[in-house]
């Protein structure tokens, strides 16, 4: 029986990927995990310094480790690593997270340096400049935080603060809150037979 180019082409890559997945390579495989662990600290340092803005509601970490294992199981799916190799750069950097997670909860210090840490915008109605730069915000997005959180009057707030995760937080001054029930001296019904 006379083989067509076509399946001469599939019977040839079926075994080239055979004797790919079946030989395991520890030199190779030890590769793998140090490029994935490269490629975690260059886009950690990425993203570190390009803001909390860039990342939206996810941790530095989270956005991290979303790309990374997004990125190797693309090269297992379409096959350009084989299973095994894929799974030595997936442990290699849910390890390095693992690590991360536990060096930042006993080491707050650490912790610090790699999640950074809330950044002021605004104190007493007044733009905090610096915190503002260091954000990559201007007095428009400011503001813009300011309202989509419900406060209209920046005289209002004590502290606006950017959260590790991307987030605002307001705190208003104590005259600008909203009553609660708690505040009011209400007293307590009687009871009636």
């Amino acid at each position: 029986m006379r083989r067509t180019g076509a399946s001469v082409i599939g019977s040839s890559w079926s075994s080239q990927r055979l004797s790919r997945c079946s030989a395991v390579d520890t030199p190779s495989l030890t590769m793998i995990a140090l490029r994935a662990v490269s490629v975690y600290l260059l886009l950690f340092l990425v993203i570190r310094f390009s803001g909390k803005r860039a990342i939206g509601n996810f941790t530095a970490f989270d956005l991290l480790i979303a790309l990374l294992l997004g990125e190797i199981v693309a090269e297992i799916i379409f096959a350009d690593v084989t299973f095994l190799e894929g799974g030595a750069a997936i442990l290699a950097v849910a390890l390095i997270h693992q690590i991360n997670a536990w060096a930042t909860y006993f080491l707050p210090s650490l912790g610090a340096l790699l999640e950074g840490s809330p950044t002021v915008l605004m104190k007493n109605g007044e733009f905090q400049l610096k915190g503002m730069r260091k954000e990559h915000m201007n007095k428009r997005d400011v503001l813009e935080e300011l309202r989509l959180s419900g406060v209209d009057d920046p005289n209002e707030v004590e502290l606006l603060i950017m959260e590790n995760n991307g987030e605002v937080s307001v705190i208003r001054h104590e005259w600008a809150r909203n009553v609660q029930r708690c505040d009011l001296p209400i007293r307590s019904a009687r009871k009636y037979n």
